[in-house]
């Protein structure tokens, strides 16, 4: 099976930048692009439901194919009429297959040819996983879209390492595709993954090959991972060209505001991150000049909102002492509200995204945001992503997809 002739259309084109705008349309709605997916890594936006998001401007939700196979099980979803269902969600969904999840447990997971066996961080059962039976789940949860089960090596790996990655990338890729097209999958579309780490020559090869397999859509793997945002570039150059102008480009584990913009500069249509909801949940709040911390001593007396240019529930209801005092106080309502806010931010700045691009004004939007917006120090991002990893690790991976890594 195939995907439908009008899965994508591309609606404009910015003559000065590869920024495009586009529309997906699915079983479930369509979705204007560029696009921004919250993650949504146990059929849920942590701290927010279904109305929250909707009301916010979300348009299409991630799950994560390896969290709700182990809890609460495939099966359990199924028999109670699919994700959308399960999660009262009625628009699209696009499902990661957890490779990532699992390539991010060391010892407790071991690769072949075949895929993976890993032992469950929960309750250490063992499990086994393999492109086909990737493709399998997504198909009984129901989900939009699907992506295929592939190896995402870590940032410093060895030359050998991340070409034998990609390359066992494209085996299951074929293997999963062919998985997909033997199935009945119900308008369900499955996206191949590019990998190639941070070199610009495998990442070009990596892209040839899986364009050449046929899929609905392409997503950018392997990065996001600590890599300075120079080779993030760098990789994404030399990629983008060799993607089909008429299928949806996806930049996996994107989030920060400025790489967003970045991603869409560089012709991407989707992104998915963790990184929205994970700072909130911390104090950390988007504004248009950057990244604050509502924790600091000068919000606690401040009458005005976080951000009095934004338009969402948090900002147009209450002052920013008061998500101080909900911080301060360990309140539960300081989670949803700074959740809120993160998320509207980073929606709200992909529709002027995509009205500048309608416009023929991106270049000038883009250098405008750039003037304005202070973007996390270079070094501390690096360090704090190296520690995130390590810490996600540790303990089991229970933030979600960041899908080949949670910018920050």
């Amino acid at each position: 099976m195939t995907q439908p002739a009008d899965f994508f259309t591309v609606d404009a084109l910015c003559p000065r930048t590869r920024a495009r705008a586009g529309t997906l349309r699915t079983p479930h709605g369509n979705v204007p692009t560029p696009a921004f997916m919250p993650v949504a890594t146990q059929a849920t936006v942590k701290a927010l439901d279904p109305a929250d998001l909707t009301a916010i401007g979300a348009r299409i939700l991630l799950s994560n194919t390896y969290h709700l196979y182990l809890r609460p099980g495939i099966e359990a979803i199924e028999q109670l009429g699919g994700l959308h269902r399960f999660m009262a969600w009625d628009n699209p969904i696009l499902t990661d297959s957890g490779g990532f999840q699992v390539f991010s447990m060391g010892l407790l997971r071991k690769v072949a040819e075949e895929g993976v066996t890993f032992r469950s961080h929960i309750d250490g059962a063992e499990h086994a996983l393999t492109p086909e039976k990737v493709v399998e789940l997504q198909r009984r949860l129901g989900v939009d879209i699907m992506m295929p089960l592939d190896v995402c090596p870590a940032y410093g790996e060895d030359a050998p390492a991340v070409r034998e990655a990609a390359e066992r990338t494209l085996r299951w890729a074929e293997r999963g595709l062919t998985a997909y097209r033997s199935g009945q999958t119900k308008g369900q579309t499955l996206f191949g993954i590019v990998q190639g780490g941070t070199s610009p020559e495998l990442r070009r090869e990596s892209a040839e090959r899986t364009v050449a397999l046929g899929f609905a859509g392409y997503a950018i793997g392997g990065l996001s991972l600590g890599e300075p945002k120079a080779l993030t570039w760098a990789a994404l150059d030399a990629t983008e060209p060799l993607l089909p102008p008429d299928r949806p480009r996806y930049m996996m584990g994107v989030g920060s505001p400025e790489d967003l913009v970045e991603g869409v500069a560089r012709g991407m249509d989707m992104f998915d991150c963790a990184l929205p909801t994970r700072v909130a949940r911390h104090g950390a709040l988007f504004t248009p000049e950057g990244r604050v911390n509502i924790l600091r001593a000068p919000y606690r007396d401040r009458r005005e909102p976080v951000d009095p240019t934004c338009d969402c529930y948090a900002c147009r209801t209450f002052s920013a002492a008061y998500l101080y005092h909900l911080f301060k106080a360990e309140e539960l309502l300081a989670h949803r509200l700074a959740t809120l806010h993160n998320l509207r931010f980073v929606l709200r700045l992909m529709e002027t995204m995509r009205r500048a691009i309608v416009d023929g004004r991106f270049e000038d939007f883009r250098r405008e945001f750039h003037a304005r917006y202070t973007p996390s120090d270079e070094e501390t991002r690096v360090e704090q992503k190296a520690k995130w990893l390590r810490a996600r690790e540790a303990r089991g991976m229970d933030d979600g997809p960041a899908r080949r890594g949670a910018r920050a």
